[in-house]
């Protein structure tokens, strides 16, 4: 076994193809093929599952990649220590749903990492994708949320896929608004309130059920509905067209000013906001650096 091998072992879990992984490490796709099989004869255990569609990890396999993710961060850090070598590009990687203090923690992982060269990931993304990035390493954490609703499902699985989840607050559901719609002088606002503003959501793909929608509440019957992808785009719809969504609460002002506001829902419900990880993968120290500034976040709701 030899650290190219684990390198490359890593490289085409991130990626989730031995195509891409040999573009990225600038060899040829039977040559990291043939280092991957030989590796995966070395220690009698199958790393990846090949399909059409590019490759999956097996369980074993997953914590191989977890030791060789720890033994690649120390040597680099033995080369820059002892060696005087230049530090290594830092790779980094998190999936979530869209959470806007997602992305506040990302900010202040960029600011302490500080290095001169790091290449991060920050994926907003599909409730189902987010946990297949992580059993599949190519995200060392993500974020999601649970509530009655979906969790047993949800948790049924994480089990079966080997990620634990992580709580990281509890809040009750709030109505994302802008500052300008006709209910946003309400202290609180009652379901049967929002019946005749567009209701805004994530859209799921192919994996479109209720369990894995961003929202809660996602079950109950509207006349008016707006599915979207990213961000920006709820937040353009919520103002130009008195759109709403149901979510945490959580949504820091320096990133829309006062133009969006929440509203607390009056509904029986809690949303438990919290991380999953793969339970054999220790988190690198980037890891634990971006975990420290989501649980500092939580800290101050």
């Amino acid at each position: 076994m030899t650290l190219q091998q684990l390198k490359y072992a890593v490289e085409v879990a991130s990626k989730g193809s031995m195509n891409e992984a040999a573009k990225s490490l600038f060899i040829s796709q039977p040559s990291l093929s043939n280092a991957i099989k030989e590796l995966e004869k070395e220690i009698k255990i199958t790393i990846f599952i090949r399909t059409n569609r590019g490759v999956t990890i097996s369980n074993e396999g997953a914590k191989i990649l977890g030791y060789a993710r720890q033994v690649l961060q120390q040597y680099s850090m033995l080369e820059e220590k002892y060696m005087g070598e230049k530090p290594a590009k830092q790779h980094f990687c998190i999936s979530t749903q869209h959470y806007t203090f997602s992305a506040n923690a990302f900010v202040e992982l960029v600011k302490e990492f500080g290095a001169s060269e790091y290449e991060f990931t920050l994926r907003e993304t599909k409730t189902y994708e987010i946990i297949e990035d992580v059993k599949n390493l190519r995200s060392e954490l993500g974020i999601i949320y649970l509530s009655n609703y979906n969790e047993s499902v949800i948790l049924k699985l994480l089990r079966e896929r080997n990620i634990t989840f992580s709580e990281l607050f509890t809040t009750k559901p709030h109505v994302f608004i802008s500052e300008n719609h006709p209910l946003s002088d309400k202290e609180s606002i009652d379901l049967d309130e929002l019946d005749d503003y567009p209701c805004l959501s994530f859209e799921q793909g192919e994996h479109n059920s209720f369990y894995f929608s961003e929202e809660i509440l996602s079950t109950r019957s509207v006349k008016k509905s707006i599915k979207v992808s990213d961000r920006a785009a709820i937040v353009n719809f919520m103002i130009g067209l008195n759109g709403y969504t149901i979510s945490s609460g959580v949504f820091p002002k320096f990133l829309h000013g006062n133009e969006i506001i929440a509203v607390p829902l009056n509904v029986d419900e809690v949303i438990r906001v919290g991380t999953i990880k793969h339970r054999d993968v220790t988190l690198t120290k980037l890891g634990e650096i971006y975990l420290d500034a989501l649980q500092k976040i939580a800290q101050d709701l």
